[in-house]
């Protein structure tokens, strides 16, 4: 028998610096990681739901600013017509929720994205969230009927509309579902796929990326602290030297 217990490693704390401000997740998986358990879709949805309220709040706790989600792409209304509303009762859910959260947590949330298709009351509720918490410091965008391109397209229009004839990237940039931001410094994928679909095309031209084969349901904040480890590993020149 040990005399003595073996003394047990201190988890050492992690804490990001302004390289480090903007996170934005696609969070990928929760269909798979329902099937390897013989469930619905929906119920990975679910638990990716508490995953993300999860993960989000450890962001905040080491210091990132901002964080963006990508929820429900502008391709996902061809899902089967269960999974989309049950994907949209997990959004009502939230909303109803999120602004006496947020206020407890200083986080301003934006839901970037066409809200056209969304349900009147649905809309409402999102108005009234990004009015009541437009004050805190704190900044999480929720990507919910959103696509790279059509947001792109969507700020070109924006400034045609306002009389620009000859557009710069400011232009376009001022215009974007997250000209509340800075361009997000790491994007970060769970569940093996290495591409964008269409997330955050404009923001993301100097991105690092990150990648995972975990589903997003399993995703813990050991796997942020993996993910930031590797980000200040790297070296960002922005095209120079």
């Amino acid at each position: 028998m040990a005399l003595f217990k073996k003394k047990e490693v201190e988890k050492q704390e992690i804490k990001v610096d302004q390289r480090l401000r903007h996170i934005a997740f696609i969070m990928d998986g929760n269909g798979r990681w329902a099937k390897k358990r013989g469930m619905p879709r929906e119920f990975g949805h679910s638990q990716g739901a508490k995953v993300f309220k999860r993960i989000t709040d450890y962001c905040g706790e080491i210091g990132i600013n901002t964080v963006t989600v990508y929820a429900f792409s502008t391709e996902n209304w061809k899902r089967p017509k269960t999974e989309v509303d049950a994907l949209m009762n997990l959004f009502f859910d939230y909303i109803q929720e999120a602004l006496d959260v947020m206020m407890k947590k200083d986080v301003c949330i934006r839901f970037i994205g066409d809200k056209t298709p969304l349900s009147d009351k649905m809309k409402k509720m999102m108005a009234d969230v990004e009015q009541g918490s437009k004050n805190n410091t704190r900044h999480l965008n929720i990507a919910i009927n959103y696509g790279g391109k059509d947001e792109i397209v969507h700020a070109v229009n924006s400034a045609i509309k306002d009389g620009i004839t000859e557009l710069s990237e400011k232009d376009i940039e001022d215009r974007l579902y997250t000209n509340n931001c800075a361009m997000p410094d790491l994007i970060f994928r769970t569940a093996g796929e290495q591409r964008l679909s269409n997330f955050l095309l404009w923001q993301s031209a100097y991105s690092e990326f990150y990648f995972t084969d975990t589903l997003w349901p399993d995703l813990t904040p050991e796997d942020i602290d993996k993910a930031v480890e590797n980000f200040y590993q790297r070296q960002r020149r922005y095209g120079g030297l």
